[in-house]
C-alpha cells in the first residue's frame, strides 16, 4: 500500500502569539540577509492569523499582500512595516 503525504505548513502549528513571535525571531536570526525568511515568516503568520483581516488593518488588498510576501515577492520596507504593525510585531534593536 502506498504512503499517503500531505504538504506541511507551518502556518497550521503558529497557535499563539508567542509561536507567531518566536518563529519570526527564529527568521530574524537565519535570514541570509535578502530578507527571503523574514518575508516568508510574515507570509505564514499571516496566514496563520488571516489574509483577509490583514489585508482589511493594512489598507492592502489581498492579492497584493500575498505577492508581496511570496517567495517572488519584493515588496518595499513601508509595506513590510504596515504588515508587522498590523500584526501586532515589535521589532527592537539589541547591541
Amino acid at each position: 500500500m502506498a504512503e499517503k503525504f500531505s504538504r506541511w505548513d507551518v502556518a497550521d502549528y503558529l497557535d499563539t502569539e508567542e509561536d507567531m513571535a518566536l518563529y519570526l525571531d527564529a527568521c530574524l536570526e537565519d535570514d541570509p540577509g535578502d530578507g527571503s525568511l523574514i518575508r516568508t515568516a510574515l507570509g505564514d503568520i499571516a496566514r496563520a492569523r488571516g489574509m483577509t483581516q490583514l489585508a482589511h488593518d493594512t489598507g492592502l488588498t489581498r492579492e497584493g499582500l500575498y505577492k508581496a510576501l511570496s517567495t517572488e515577492g519584493n515588496p518595499a520596507f513601508s509595506t513590510i512595516f504596515k504588515v508587522i504593525r498590523a500584526l501586532g510585531v515589535k521589532l527592537h534593536a539589541t547591541p
